[in-house]
Parts: C-alpha cells; structure tokens; sequence
C-alpha cells in the first residue's frame, strides 16, 4: 500500500470511528468520505476530502495540495459523476459536477475562508484548480 493510500485509511478509519471527526491537519474542519467509481477500474475508491456547504449541496476541492496533476478522485468524478459521500454518521448519493467560472472563483474563495491552506495551494501549482459540486439525489 502507498504512503497516501496508507494516510487516507488512516484517516477513513478514524473518520468512522469518531462520527465524521478527525484530528490533526482535518481538526475542527468539515471532511467528508467521498466514494467514486474508478474511472478505469470501474473498482469503488473512497477517499477523505475536505469540504464547505454551499445551501443543501457540498463543495469539494480538487486541490492535490497544490501538486501540479488533478487527484485521481476527480477524474473518477469526471467519468462517473454519481456518488456518495459519508458526512458524520450520514450516507448520501450525490451527482458531481465541475463548478464553471464564476461559481468556480466564489466556491474556492468560500473554502480558502474556512481553510486558508488552499490559498497556498493555488499559488503552488499553474493549473485552474478544479472546485466539484456535489449535489444531493433525491
């Protein structure tokens, strides 16, 4: 297993053991567990992701700390759009979709409100950091 992969476990597990709470960098922030649908494999990947409520949907951001490639979870978002998340104790399915300009601007500077670390994200890479909107299925 990666070192990332091995990190997020980490986190999933006490995610789950703590009712959606995490310590460390995550402390007192809002995370969420994001199941996607691989965009190759097609195999189920959850990964710990950061996120801001924007009204009744969830905004996520495809920052990679600032790292000069996508995550991998965006392009399984991007090819599969309908997941889940777990908030809390909460399982919800969502339907993804990349924010445009000018929400894309206004969601990412709602999230650099809450944690000013994206800030730096953005000025450590040259790509438009994609912002995901995850919008409750009803």
């Amino acid at each position: 297993m990666s070192e990332v992969n091995d990190w997020n476990q980490k986190v999933i597990e006490e995610f789950r053991a703590n009712e959606g709470r995490v310590g460390g960098n995550f402390e007192g922030k809002t995370l969420l567990l994001l199941h996607t649908t691989g965009a190759k494999s097609q195999q189920e990947r959850i990964n710990p992701v950061a996120c801001i409520r924007d009204g009744d949907r969830l905004v996520v951001v495809a920052s990679k700390a600032g790292a000069p490639t996508h995550p991998d979870w965006y392009y399984n978002v991007v090819a599969n759009p309908l997941a889940t998340v777990e908030v809390g104790t909460e399982k919800i399915q969502v339907r993804a979709s990349v924010a445009e300009e000018p929400e894309r601007t206004r969601l990412y500077e709602k999230m650099i409100e809450v944690m000013p670390g994206f800030d730096e994200y953005r000025r450590k890479t040259t790509r438009v950091i994609p912002v995901i909107v995850l919008t409750p299925v009803r």
